[in-house]
């Protein structure tokens, strides 16, 4: 499991420590540096996927377009390089790259591995030029197959379509940055089991079943079929939230069931020890749909993938905590991360990440201005407080 991601001069940080749980949450303003966390592991992610020996890091791919070195150094305190590192049980991991300002992908100038069985965190070994050496390969594979098999969702997810591309499953296993493989995943590992923890009894445990199965928590009544067309290489999807009523095209069943199908799909297809990342889960949920979303992520954690969540939405976090009370997850193993923007007259010490804890009971230490508390402010203001 990664415990620790540290960013140095990426984006809007001059330099990050944040730790990792099996549930990490990350809220707080728009533009406040959320989104930078998921996207330096999605490009660890694509420079894999896309090209491993590669000798840069790929800020353009299928999973994230980040534009130019420009678009992802620090604006304020760097100028051509960046860092990014992770902890992985015992070993540390950093990558340092460096391009022109105006480059499309950034040099690996140089990895360094440390372990931390030794006395003394000493650097292992040091690979040079390579992002995903052969060596780091073979060694690391826990990291490595993490990395490989991260999925990451954003919020603009792929809405209702009348048809969805079947793609080979030995090259298209996860459900893509849009959803956009969800079906095509679905459909393809429909007789695969699910991870024993996530599991629900009385179902078959196959993929299909299961997915169903949870989307009948969010929506009651849901079903699913997902049937190919003849020579051709796609397939249907038709839902239906009540049996008196036959099965339907996406289109006219809601757009919160295509927002939420992806998710589903890809935390029943992760592997014990994965990683999965997700943008604004909330989106088109009904509040109770979005504390359900807290909850179902917070058992996917306690099965074994580890999941990385950005959101806006106090009810996914009430999800988690209601979690955590009914003993789903243990609190040691949740983080809340709040960001704050950063201000270009402050000092560089200047605290952009805060860190509420969680108690066995789901409650909260703190409350930063800010995290979750508009609810609050609202109430005072109409009762005359403020």
């Amino acid at each position: 499991m990664l415990t620790q991601l540290d960013l140095r001069h990426f984006k809007c940080f001059t330099s990050l420590k944040l730790p990792l749980c099996p549930l990490t949450l990350l809220s707080g303003a728009n533009a406040s540096g959320k989104s930078s966390v998921l996207q330096a592991l999605v490009l660890l992610h694509q420079t894999m996927r896309e090209d491993e020996w590669s000798s840069r890091l790929l800020l353009n791919g299928v999973a994230v377009r980040l534009g130019t070195v420009f678009d992802v150094i620090d604006q304020i305190h760097a100028r051509r390089a960046c860092e990014i590192a992770l902890t992985d049980g015992e070993r540390a991991y950093h990558w340092e790259f460096m391009g022109q300002r105006d480059e499309m992908s950034m040099a690996v100038t140089r990895i360094r591995v440390d372990d931390f069985h030794e006395n003394s965190p000493e650097a292992l070994y040091h690979l040079l030029p390579w992002a995903f050496d052969k060596e780091l390969l073979e060694r690391d594979r826990d990291l490595t197959s993490r990395l490989w098999g991260l999925s990451y969702l954003t919020a603009e997810r792929l809405g209702p379509r009348d048809t969805y591309s079947l793609e080979d499953p030995q090259r298209t296993s996860i459900v893509g940055p849009r959803g956009e493989h969800a079906v095509s995943v679905l459909h393809s590992g429909r007789d695969l089991r699910v991870l024993e923890g996530l599991t629900l009894e009385g179902v078959a445990a196959t993929r299909l079943r299961q997915v169903e199965a949870r989307m009948n928590y969010f929506f009651p009544g849901c079903e699913l079929t997902v049937d190919k067309i003849a020579q051709a290489n796609a397939v249907t999807l038709g839902i239906r939230t009540s049996r008196s009523t036959d099965f339907h095209r996406p289109i006219h069943t809601g757009f919160g069931l295509t927002q939420v199908l992806p998710i589903v799909v890809a935390a029943l297809s992760a592997d014990e020890g994965g990683l999965l990342l997700i943008e604004n889960p909330e989106v088109h949920l009904h509040p109770a749909g979005q504390a359900q979303m807290g909850e179902f992520l917070a058992e996917v954690a306690s099965a074994g993938v580890q999941v990385i969540l950005e959101t806006h939405s106090d009810h996914v976090l009430s999800g988690v905590r209601r979690a955590v009370k009914g003993r789903i997850l243990a609190p040691e193993d949740t983080a809340l991360h709040f960001f704050r923007l950063r201000k270009d007259e402050e000092p560089k010490s200047e605290i952009q990440v805060e860190s509420p804890i969680l108690d066995s009971d789901g409650n909260v230490d703190s409350w930063p201005d800010g995290f979750f508390d508009q609810f609050d402010k609202d109430m005072n203001y109409f009762a005359g407080w403020s």
